[in-house]
């Protein structure tokens, strides 16, 4: 952790500035929940509570955006306190990213309770709740600053990815099969892409707190197990049967 400075309410002021990235993250932990919890559930009145709750996190980001401003301006940072202002701003984002893309689910899980319940939801949520662990992982990474622990996360969002490309096939072929499931599977592949972008912004956490701790960026490449974009719809194979 970083040493104190001589002037204590610059260390209240940072000490600040990571609470709020870590209430954030809190925050989208507890929306991802509710949103796989309101698709399990079937529940519209929770869903559009996780929708509301949106607000809460991007008037937290905004605080947290006038905190560094104010830092950068009155305190000229420099060093290791300037990696921590820096980083703080960029893991908001991706919290707050995270935030929309729990209340995007949420919103598509509405218009599905609204249907008759189908067997393909139930895919989804083994997906959700790896997504959420990585969340979790990630900010206790940040709360613990421990490199270490927020590489693991980076490694393990190439095993969301592969979830996602195998949901992917899964509700292509329940399209082409009987076209009475297009509509929902249309909701359940863009509520996965949401997921799997929440996994893309846990591993942007991941990569910006190793940098924090160590003050190089992390040259290795982004390991990636999303094949959808290489996928060969072949309608003739669904039409055969």
């Amino acid at each position: 952790m970083p040493a104190e400075h001589i002037i204590k309410s610059y260390d209240e002021e940072l000490a600040r500035l990571n609470k709020m990235v870590v209430e954030m993250g809190g925050l989208a932990e507890s929306q991802l929940a509710a949103a796989i919890d309101a698709v399990v559930r079937r529940d519209s009145a929770l869903a559009a509570r996780v929708v509301e709750g949106d607000a809460a996190v991007d008037q937290i980001e905004r605080d947290l955006d006038n905190l560094a401003i104010r830092l950068f301006a009155l305190r000229q940072p420099m060093a290791r306190d300037l990696r921590e202002i820096f980083v703080a701003l960029k893991i908001a984002s991706d919290l707050e990213r995270i935030c929309d893309y729990a209340a995007n689910v949420a919103k598509r899980s509405i218009a599905l309770s609204q249907a008759p319940p189908v067997q393909l939801v139930h895919a989804l949520p083994r997906m959700a709740q790896f997504a959420l662990l990585l969340v979790k992982d990630v900010i206790d990474a940040y709360v613990e600053h421990d490199a270490d622990k927020a590489l693991e996360v980076w490694k393990r969002d190439e095993e969301l990815d592969e979830m996602y490309s195998s949901l992917f096939r899964e509700f292509l072929t329940y399209m082409m099969e009987d076209p009475r499931n297009i509509g929902t599977c249309t909701h359940l592949l863009f509520m996965a892409k949401n997921i799997e972008r929440i996994g893309d912004h846990a591993t942007n956490i991941a990569e910006n707190l190793y940098y924090l701790v160590h003050g190089t960026p992390l040259t290795q490449a982004r390991p990636k197990g999303d094949k959808s974009s290489l996928e060969v719809v072949a309608p003739d194979r669904a039409q055969s049967r």
